[in-house]
């Protein structure tokens, strides 16, 4: 065991090699004294390891102290609902997460976006078990002064967005593709919320939020969705044992069903879980090509984008100002 030496059989029963002989019969007394040192911490030990937490890998959507108020909920919620204990990972941001993601940092569970699900799937054979039932869908919001500009007036001038490789921060390039005709995007908010509060605020022209969230503020206008994506998944591990896999799978479909837990969904922005599989995912990890860093599988090709599954309605098309602008360049 680490940190614990035995000592030579000779030590303890050569008086010669002690300072203080000991006494006769010491030794065996010393000895199962030893043994039952041992045996505690073995047992300790091993109580450890049947008790193991189960960590949940979570995008960084919000401070590490805000993420945890807000999963807590899901997490005692599957704690209760399965009899296991759930501890949450988070990053410090998008930058750092994406380094452990591609370093394949050990993680059991995983609660991502479509485009993080589909590399798990790939590359780290992670299995879905459900997903949100509603669709992901990204909103660039602006205030009444920058409506009628539309996406297009918002070339050169300031939106908030997390960092890449989140999302939104991936659907602005699909959004704003000639590369003369930009955006400044200010990568600097701290959460989804917090784009959103720097429009209040002047510091920025417009955000671009998921869909959950651009719902709760209409005084703010949208000019320009993105096409859908399916739900955020739920995934787990192929290391972690099957009926483990199950009790969570379960847990969550029965989320909506549960009266005292609809708070777990609110806070986290769905209606309810779904049962989810690998081919709900196909194709969207084809979205972080272009990130630094990113390797495909040796030898496999990237399967085109899988469609909006039929709970998720939606065309997997390009994104489009809400006005049917197109961002092009002014000659």
């Amino acid at each position: 065991m680490t940190g614990f030496t035995a000592p030579h059989t000779r030590d303890w029963r050569s008086g010669a090699d002690l300072l203080y002989p000991l006494p006769q019969g010491s030794f065996s007394i010393m000895k199962k004294y030893a043994i039952s040192a041992v045996a505690v911490l073995v047992g300790l030990f091993a109580g450890a390891a049947t008790a193991a937490d189960y960590t949940v890998s979570v995008e960084p959507n919000y401070p590490p102290a805000q993420a945890q108020q807000v999963y807590q909920p899901l997490l005692t919620y599957l704690s209760k609902a399965t009899g296991l204990k759930f501890v949450l990972r988070t990053s410090a941001n998008y930058h750092v997460f994406w380094r452990d993601l591609r370093g394949d940092t050990p993680v059991d569970f995983a609660f991502e976006e479509a485009h993080f699900t589909d590399y798990r799937i790939n590359h780290q054979r992670f299995i879905p078990l459900a997903r949100v039932a509603d669709p992901t869908k990204f909103v660039l919001l602006v205030d009444s002064s920058n409506v009628a500009g539309g996406a297009n007036g918002l070339i050169g001038r300031r939106i908030a967005s997390m960092s890449a490789p989140s999302l939104g921060y991936l659907l602005l390039g699909e959004l704003y593709k000639n590369p003369i005709a930009q955006p400044e995007i200010q990568s600097v908010a701290a959460s989804w919320k917090d784009g959103v509060e720097m429009v209040f605020a002047g510091e920025t022209d417009g955000a671009m939020v998921p869909g959950y969230i651009a719902q709760t503020y209409p005084n703010l206008s949208s000019v320009a969705t993105s096409r859908d994506f399916v739900g955020r998944g739920f995934s787990a591990s192929a290391k972690v044992p099957a009926d483990v896999r199950k009790k969570v799978a379960d847990a969550l479909i029965r989320l909506n069903h549960d009266a005292t837990a609809h708070d777990v969904l609110d806070e986290i922005g769905a209606s309810q879980f779904v049962a989810a599989t690998a081919g709900d995912y196909v194709g969207n990890e084809r979205l972080l090509r272009g990130v630094f860093g990113y390797a495909p599988m040796p030898g496999r090709s990237l399967a085109p984008t899988a469609t909006a599954p039929p709970t998720a309605p939606g065309a997997p098309v390009v994104v489009q100002p809400s006005s049917g602008l197109q961002i092009k360049a002014r000659r």
